[in-house]
């Protein structure tokens, strides 16, 4: 019974169109330059809005983010309730939760394009910078950035920022080698990129 509901369920949300990867991410370029220049939003929620979205949605990206307070994607790249589908823990880090999410966004809601996005003076990679543990849950969030800890050692630069560079181009590659989509893997593009939290602009990694 149970299977029967949930495969009804994902039946009625299935997509009418889905944007293409590279128009997907000339979208949010476009709206992070809008949140960037301080020009009025031009994606703010209305009532409008929630009603035409509260039966059905179609996002147009995935954007594995940063749970930092001052990340949220929706306002960095100025899109509104239903454009975006969020997956956001400390760190950006890509675990089964996440990989199942992308893989339902893809599959069901016809999202093409999944943005891992690191930020500046990221304290989770911070703290695994400092220390390879940490008390509590928090050593999972550490243990898991210190592959990128070490593949971003003695590179010249500011260290913290090369360690955050290096996170999201490793989720990025996890979620490459490890999402499962079937048919739609060649349509679907994985990029990954770093918010400055001084200048609010977005800036893609080029790997």
């Amino acid at each position: 019974m149970l299977a029967f509901v949930f495969g009804a369920l994902i039946a009625a949300d299935q997509p009418e169109t889905s944007v293409a990867p590279d128009a997907a991410l000339e979208k949010l370029n476009a709206g992070n330059q809008r949140c960037a220049s301080s020009k009025v939003s031009a994606s703010k929620p209305t009532a409008a809005r929630r009603a035409e979205t509260s039966q059905k949605q179609h996002p147009f990206a995935v954007i594995v983010g940063c749970a930092d307070s001052r990340t949220s994607p929706e306002i960095i790249f100025d899109q509104n309730i239903g454009d975006l589908f969020v997956i956001r823990t400390a760190g950006n880090l890509v675990d089964d939760y996440a990989l199942g999410s992308i893989e339902y966004a893809v599959e069901h809601l016809g999202v093409r394009l999944v943005v891992v996005l690191g930020h500046e003076r990221c304290g989770a990679v911070q703290a695994a910078l400092q220390s390879e543990s940490a008390p509590g849950h928090i050593n999972a969030l550490v243990r898991d950035i210190q592959p990128a800890i070490k593949a971003a050692k003695g590179r010249p630069g500011d260290a913290l920022t090369n360690a955050v560079h290096e996170n999201a181009l490793q989720m990025a590659e996890k979620i490459r080698k490890s999402v499962e989509l079937g048919d739609l893997a060649p349509k679907t593009r994985v990029v990954s990129g770093y918010y400055s939290l001084d200048t609010g602009k977005v800036e893609w990694d080029k790997k």
